[in-house]
């Protein structure tokens, strides 16, 4: 495993992260298995993995990984996050001062912590101007709760606006979904801000595991949050999915990994984010640190002609 300090901040998290999201089942991702997502957590710390980024509506993403780190607090980086909440089946926007709070105090205790190393912003909130909600992260910052900010799907101007409270910006990045953060890594770079890509195998399309649509439940992730399960864009994903199994081939490397090290040699990127759900893909995504694409495979990947 390799590790990289987040922007200008003393903050090093390794180049592999997991990200916690499909861990805590839910409904975005279905039932979810205590006794599975602790040992996923326990082969990705075997694996060196450091950074493990949840949020409040993980499902019980937050509870699991509070019971399982217990006695491994002060060897992680725990980043989660605030501003999303849920109304039935309905997700909204709140970054009142109040509820950032609220959910900073919940997260503590599902979290078995008693601070947190990256608290990030989830979205911006159209309704709060996004200072009043970056001066409520200063106070608890200055109270010992957080240690540093973050900020995740954010506009160019917002990021500008938050300029010296933030050290990272997390954005989706991969093969099928890179236009965004590729216009936010000037930013990134001028400002010295770590970007945190997620969504690397956009919801593990980019494994290959994929041979025709499947059959989604209408709440599921893949289903509403990843646009390339159904018609054209799943014929257009698996030829993406395709060129990385051809490169995964050839370097005897799981087509995660291949994913994985794309990502990472992307300007600005100080960490990928993966999701996993076992100690299998756990492995498969940690060793996309372990080597480096040349520039004709990331011009393959990327078909450049």
């Amino acid at each position: 495993m390799q590790y990289n300090r987040v922007g200008k901040s003393e903050l090093t998290v390794s180049a592999v992260g997991l990200g916690c999201w499909a861990l805590g089942g839910g409904t975005d991702w279905g039932p979810a298995d205590e006794a599975a997502a602790r040992q996923t957590v326990f082969a990705a710390l075997d694996a060196g993995i450091t950074l493990f980024d949840t949020a409040p509506i993980y499902g019980e993403s937050e509870v699991f990984l509070g019971r399982a780190l217990q006695t491994r607090r002060r060897q992680v980086v725990l980043a989660t996050k605030c501003g999303l909440i849920k109304n039935g089946s309905w997700t909204d926007h709140d970054l009142r001062p109040s509820t950032i709070r609220l959910q900073l105090e919940q997260s503590l205790s599902r979290l078995q912590t008693d601070y947190i190393d990256l608290y990030q912003i989830h979205y911006p909130d159209p309704k709060v101007p996004l200072n009043d909600a970056l001066d409520e992260l200063l106070r608890l910052q200055e109270q010992g709760k957080i240690r540093y900010i973050g900020l995740c799907n954010a506009a160019a101007q917002q990021i500008r606006a938050a300029e010296g409270k933030i050290i990272s910006l997390q954005e989706e990045l991969s093969l099928l979904h890179s236009q965004k953060a590729a216009a936010l890594q000037p930013v990134c770079r001028e400002l010295n801000l770590g970007l945190m890509g997620y969504g690397t195998l956009c919801g593990g399309i980019l494994s290959g595991k994929y041979k025709k649509e499947p059959n989604l439940r209408r709440a599921d992730a893949r289903n509403y949050f990843y646009k390339c399960y159904r018609g054209e864009s799943f014929s257009a994903a698996q030829q993406v999915a395709a060129r990385v199994q051809q490169v995964a081939r050839r370097r005897e490397m799981s087509p995660a990994a291949v994913s994985g090290s794309w990502a990472l040699a992307q300007p600005a990127v100080c960490t990928v984010l993966m999701g996993a759900r076992t100690p299998v893909q756990i492995k498969q995504n940690a060793a996309a640190a372990s080597f480096r694409l040349n520039p004709e495979e990331i011009q393959f990947l990327e078909d450049k002609k």
